[in-house]
């Protein structure tokens, strides 16, 4: 009996993508798909007639069961050539996707959804994120120790992730958090950079979290400091909530 491949999820996406290298522009589409190729956002793939540059055949491929063997291809963009920037499954079983070109997210030096620039990767059409300013009142608690305690929380709900609490460092033992050279990058939230937090000889590494200039959908949360859920002790309103196992920030 023969086994069924995997259902593709392709889905029209009606925003304007513009991709450039070196200031060309070589995506220039209105009519993109997004491609589910995880559960948790889309790609977005480009009809090859929306591609300026040439795209070279390296012998290389991408191995799927649902969209077929893709074929890889360096970009050529003026003097510049750009390795493994995209590919294409040329003899896909999903009819749809054998005129469209996939990118390597680096590829380009930045994408565009209309005129508003997006990082790290597509942002999904199915994500909101809603920043609320809160009267709750939030404790957290590391190793018994009470580290943070205020009234002025921001709640911070996105789809798909716990609600996290970001709080004024005014509200916040600053004193027990050391700055850490880690970062991360949100496509809807932004960079974030992270704090150590060392209660009595224990040293909780990347334990918090704040975004100093976060993108526009997410300004609420500017400046303020959050705590993984997962790895604290947290009270609302004098509850305290079940720690969670999903660790994104």
């Amino acid at each position: 009996m023969a086994t069924e491949r995997p259902r593709v999820r392709v889905e029209p996406n009606p925003k304007w993508i513009r991709g450039f290298v070196d200031g060309v522009t070589v995506v220039d589409s209105t009519s993109t798909r997004f491609v589910w190729e995880i559960p948790y956002y889309p790609a977005w793939y480009v009809p090859l007639r929306d591609v300026a540059g040439e795209l070279q055949a390296n012998g290389g491929a991408v191995r799927s069961t649902s969209r077929g063997d893709g074929t890889r291809y360096d970009l050529v963009v003026g003097d510049r050539t750009i390795p493994d920037a995209a590919w294409r499954h040329l003899e896909s079983p999903v009819e749809e996707l054998r005129g469209l070109v996939r990118f390597e997210w680096n590829a380009m030096d930045a994408w565009f959804e209309e005129n508003t620039e997006v990082f790290v990767h597509p942002r999904s059409p199915e994500v909101r994120v809603d920043a609320l300013p809160s009267s709750r009142h939030v404790r957290v608690l590391i190793d018994d120790e009470v580290v943070a305690d205020s009234v002025r929380p921001t709640i911070l709900y996105e789809t798909g992730l716990p609600p996290r609490y970001y709080l004024p460092k005014t509200d916040v033992r600053m004193d027990l958090l050391t700055p850490t050279d880690t970062e991360t990058a949100c496509p809807y939230k932004g960079w974030a950079n992270y704090w150590s937090v060392t209660v009595g000889d224990t040293t909780h590494d990347d334990l918090a979290w704040g975004y100093r200039t976060p993108l526009p959908e997410s300004e609420a949360i500017a400046g303020l400091v959050c705590f993984y859920n997962e790895q604290v002790d947290l009270e609302i309103d004098g509850e305290r909530i079940e720690r969670v196992r999903t660790k994104f920030s």
